[in-house]
């Protein structure tokens, strides 16, 4: 037998399942056949994933803001008003100004749809009599509505769900599809019956829309779309008037309704110096928010309510529905004329998504791309870049490094500049994992995705009702090359459950939000555990022949080099020959940091610990096996902090052939 050799391997390329397990681990050793819950890190080899944990430890109000229907209810009865979704058995409610959580009883539900009130029959008899209007929070809840778009915006979070639209900042949610109709009041005293004559208005209240009159008891629902004149306007109303409001009564409107609403979308903008997000989803009319006030578009044209994709670029809104895209006069957010500069392009096909990409707007469809140069009605053309090609799924569109990352019929797709002046590349990056990219798609019903910048990565993530957390799938992408596909290095996540998901940079931070339908708004890059869930990982390396795939080699040492930040703990196991049945497989070997004197934070022992001692990075341990090819396969499953996996060598024997 010869003396020991040493087979040194650097751990880059990430997965790639396209290969015959002989050509990988021949031509491609530093790459991975699993590779999930790691990422390739541009700072080398394979580095676990980051954790989530909840960005608000409250629920995303399930039902609204909703508010006691009229004073002095008592017992086991509750009437709620400004409510546009039902609710469901078993759910727990506070009560401001009341003592105690109340859990509604089993049938104990009616909804009246028409004017967004419910009837309560709960489990205990209330503390107290609440007051008109007292706020309703609900605390749990068993309904799994999912949250239909998310926006991190600035230093808070915007997150959709049912009809309504909340803002956090990480401490409570606060609705914000609270109307604006300026300073209503009550336009004379003695008034009665189902109809309020009201002033101080500056535009028009809608179906729906949920208001409380000062000094009246119970809180009236608007049946009918009004009509404003001079600041004016009289409304129908669900109930009659409790009592005779005095003249110039406040009038509180407490809600507007985007009952219906599909997934949700949102362009994030500034023409004048304040910071405003524009807001879609496909049914109601467009809404603009910029941190104090919701302004619905009551007199967009037909071909902007309902829109489904919104953009900004060049100093425009762009609004997409159907065939259709609709832009803004340039400089605002309101103006629809056509004489101020607004105007409207069919594209020819059903728009699935709105991208900009190098002050240009990217127009795609279901088979094509287009792009729309100039800066205004008078210069704006629209240019086809591809007709055979287009997007399939609308929320997979992402910048990534100067290109623009997107779901084709074939795989993940890459629109990149050339060298050439206004042409570009449509390369499919995706092929490396083309057997894991169409498992991916076929076993999940939506799709959404981020970018994370400080990483340079790209992340898609599958939802599928049927599938638990613990088997969500996504795929990420870490980009290597300044541009292009080439330099693309992939793995998988498993329980990243996300339906809605966004990312954005602001102050230097960097927030990844995402969102499904177990109640709860996630970050996620933040801390060591899935939400308090361990996180399992594996990484196994190609079947490497080493020198010779013929000739059988005996493993005696294996060197490991690592990056952790703390504890480590994983094990590692010798797949020989092809993970083939019949072979005989070695034992796991556990590989652990945590042993000896090295301290880390919160888990130090007093006259043992040494603080500031050094992490160990190179492992060494004795391994067992022989065989003519060897895969090295990496396993935890813990929330220990991040740590990569940068290279190894394996001392070996080369047997004679035989």
């Amino acid at each position: 037998m010869d003396a020991w050799q040493t087979y040194p391997v650097e751990f880059r390329g990430g997965l790639i399942t396209n290969l015959s397990p002989l050509q990988q681990g021949t031509n491609a050793p530093g790459s991975a056949r699993i590779l999930r819950n790691f990422e390739p890190s541009v700072e080398g080899g394979y580095r676990r994933i980051e954790g989530y944990d909840k960005y608000d430890s409250a629920i995303i109000p399930p039902y609204g803001a909703p508010v006691v229907h009229g004073a002095s209810q008592s017992g086991t009865t509750l009437i709620v008003a400004s409510i546009h979704t039902t609710p469901v058995a078993g759910d727990t409610l506070e009560i401001a100004g009341v003592t105690g959580t109340y859990t509604i009883a089993s049938g104990g539900v009616t909804f009246d749809a028409t004017n967004n009130r419910a009837t309560l029959t709960l489990t205990t008899t209330l503390a107290s009599s609440p007051a008109n209007a007292a706020a309703v929070t609900f605390k749990t809840t068993t309904s799994n509505y999912l949250a239909i778009g998310v926006a991190a915006w600035e230093d808070s979070a915007v997150v959709c769900k049912n009809a309504d639209i909340f803002k956090t900042g990480g401490s409570g949610f606060t609705k914000i599809n609270v109307p604006d109709y300026g300073t209503p009041l009550v336009n004379g005293a003695s008034q009665t019956g189902s109809s309020l004559i009201i002033d101080g208005l500056d535009s028009a209240p809608q179906a729906g829309d949920a208001f409380k009159i000062a000094g009246i008891d119970l809180v009236y629902t608007v049946t009918a779309n009004a009509t404003v004149s001079s600041g004016g306007a009289t409304l129908a109303i669900n109930p009659a008037l409790a009592s005779s409001p005095a003249d110039d009564a406040v009038i509180t409107f407490l809600s507007t309704s985007r009952e219906n609403a599909n997934k949700t979308r949102f362009a994030k903008y500034n023409f004048n110096g304040t910071e405003k997000i524009a807001i879609v989803d496909g049914l109601n009319e467009p809404a603009l928010y910029d941190n104090t006030t919701f302004t619905v578009l009551l007199d967009a044209p037909t071909d902007v309510i309902g829109a489904t994709f919104v953009a900004e670029v060049k100093n425009h809104l762009f609004f997409a529905k159907g065939t259709t895209v609709t832009f803004t006069a340039p400089y605002t957010d309101t103006d629809f004329s056509a004489a101020n500069g607004s105007g409207s392009i069919n594209v020819g096909g059903t728009i699935t998504a709105l991208t900009v990409f190098r002050q240009q707007l990217i127009i795609f469809t279901e088979n094509s791309i287009h792009q729309l140069t100039g800066t205004t009605i008078a210069d704006f053309s629209m240019q086809p870049i591809t007709v055979d090609i287009g997007c399939i799924d609308s929320d997979t569109v992402q910048e990534i490094g100067g290109d623009v990352m997107f779901l084709g019929p074939d795989g993940l797709r890459l629109l990149s500049g050339t060298d050439r002046i206004g042409d570009f590349g449509l390369a499919v990056v995706s092929k490396t994992i083309q057997n894991t990219m169409t498992g991916f798609i076929s076993a999940n019903t939506s799709f959404t995705s981020c970018v994370i910048r400080e990483k340079s990565q790209y992340r898609i993530l599958g939802y599928n009702n049927n599938i638990t957390q613990e088997n969500a799938q996504g795929i990420l992408a870490t980009q290597f090359a300044p541009q292009g596909g080439e330099g693309m290095a992939w793995a998988e996540t498993r329980g990243i459950r996300a339906y809605v998901a966004d990312s954005d940079y602001n102050q230097n931070v960097e927030v990844i939000l995402f969102a499904n339908d177990d109640g709860y708004l996630y970050q996620m890059e933040s801390g060591n555990s899935f939400d308090g869930l361990n996180i399992q990982t594996t990484f196994a390396t190609p079947h490497l022949p080493i020198s010779d795939p013929r000739k059988r080699k005996t493993f005696y040492k294996l060197f490991l080099y690592t990056d952790p930040q703390g504890s480590v703990a994983f094990d590692v196991s010798l797949k020989l020959d092809f993970d083939s049945q019949g072979t005989i497989q070695p034992a796991p070997i556990s590989i652990l940091n945590t042993q000896g004197t090295v301290g880390f934070f919160g888990s130090g022992t007093f006259g043992v610990t040494r603080f500031g001692t050094k992490l160990l990075k190179l492992f060494q341990t004795q391994v067992v096996g022989s065989g003519f090819t060897v895969s090295f396969q990496f396993e935890s499953n813990d929330q220990n902090p991040p740590y990569s996996i940068d290279a190894l060598t394996v001392e070996y024997g080369l047997n004679d052939r035989r």
